[in-house]
């Protein structure tokens, strides 16, 4: 049976969801994280044996999971094909050849999710592919099929299909916590963004039970911390517009946030452990928005408090035990919004 066959198979936003009941019931253990980019954060990884020379695929190579999960993988002793829109555009490509072991180990391909071919060249060769690349537009869409739904659906297939086909070991599908939340006012309330993920991940199952083929799925929530890339992401303009003076109300709205690290870290476990099937949550807890913006007001005295529509509502720690069995022990709240933040100050969005 598909894992999409169970009772949690809706949507909701971009990491963040929309529920009356959240069924979580595991116990997280956290850990503090430290500066030291590989020696003490991506702690799992260092107590694994090398893989060196085996080559995989990372599909939207140059994006903010990507390029870090392009990190760890070089780290750990792959040969990474990853791919970008554009060649020759050096937002998408001077920050992936700049790492640790890209001289010898790293090879870009430029790829369109819609074109078959241009998906066969990365994947030729590769014993496995992390299929990250996706679009993620949070404001205005003007043409859904074809900025959201088509790349996120047919994009999905089309990479299964090459995976298949040149004898893929095993595929990680990045999927979202938008994909498993429930939508209660579906389908009046469309939110083009997390129906593309939950199309997205019921047509890669969906391929993989027909068609033989290993996939394991990774649903993040809302993915925060150092940014690699020189454009910000989706999640992170979410906490910049925050400390920026974004006030909006927010009821009944529920975060699931977590670290882009163990984002890339939790790829990298499902993908070597053979035992990891189905779908892995993602996520250091389940907190009300206004925790996080009062949290993200530790870091930024100056932010404005939107109204806390739900005033001491219980909120859960605890989630993601498929990972934490894995081996994961996730980086705190409290630490995302503080790389978070300096991390924006670094690139120059914050003063």
């Amino acid at each position: 049976m598909s894992p999409l066959n169970s009772p949690l198979q809706f949507r909701a936003g971009l990491g963040g969801f929309v529920v009356p009941d959240l069924p979580c019931l595991y116990r997280i253990n956290y850990s503090l994280y430290s500066p030291s980019p590989v020696e003490d954060c991506w702690r799992v990884c260092l107590r694994m044996d090398k893989r060196e020379g085996e080559v995989v695929c990372v599909t939207g190579g140059s994006g903010y999971i990507g390029s870090w999960l392009v990190q760890l993988l070089l780290h750990r002793g792959y040969t990474v094909h990853a791919t970008v829109k554009n060649l020759e555009d050096e937002k998408e490509t001077k920050h992936l050849v700049a790492m640790e072991g890209a001289e010898s180990r790293l090879r870009l391909f430029q790829m369109d999710l819609l074109h078959y071919d241009s998906i066969v060249a990365a994947v030729t060769g590769a014993a496995g592919v992390f299929h990250v690349a996706s679009p993620c537009i949070v404001d205005t869409v003007h043409d859904p099929q074809r900025e959201l739904l088509d790349p996120a659906i047919k994009g999905t297939i089309n990479v299964l299909t090459a995976a298949k086909e040149l004898g893929v070991r095993r595929v990680v599908v990045t999927s979202s916590v938008s994909a498993i939340i429930p939508s209660p006012n579906w389908p009046a309330d469309k939110v083009w963004y997390p129906l593309s993920k939950t199309l997205a991940e019921k047509a890669a199952w969906k391929f993989a039970e027909e068609n033989g083929l290993d996939i394991v799925v990774v649903n993040p929530g809302t993915v925060m911390g150092p940014i690699i890339p020189p454009a910000i992401n989706a999640s992170m303009l979410m906490i910049l517009r925050l400390i920026q003076g974004c006030t909006e109300e927010y009821e009944d709205f529920f975060m699931g946030s977590v670290h882009v690290k163990d984002v890339a870290l939790a790829h990298l476990l499902v993908y070597e452990n053979t035992a990891a099937t189905g779908r892995h949550l993602c996520v250091e807890a389940i907190s009300h928005y206004g925790d996080f913006a009062a949290k993200v007001a530790n870091f930024t005295p100056s932010t404005t408090l939107p109204e806390d529509t739900q005033p001491g509502l219980l909120r859960t720690k605890e989630a993601s035990k498929k990972l934490i069995d894995l081996g994961l022990e996730f980086i705190s709240m409290d630490q995302i919004i503080k790389d978070s933040v300096e991390s924006l100050r670094s690139k120059g969005y914050l003063s």
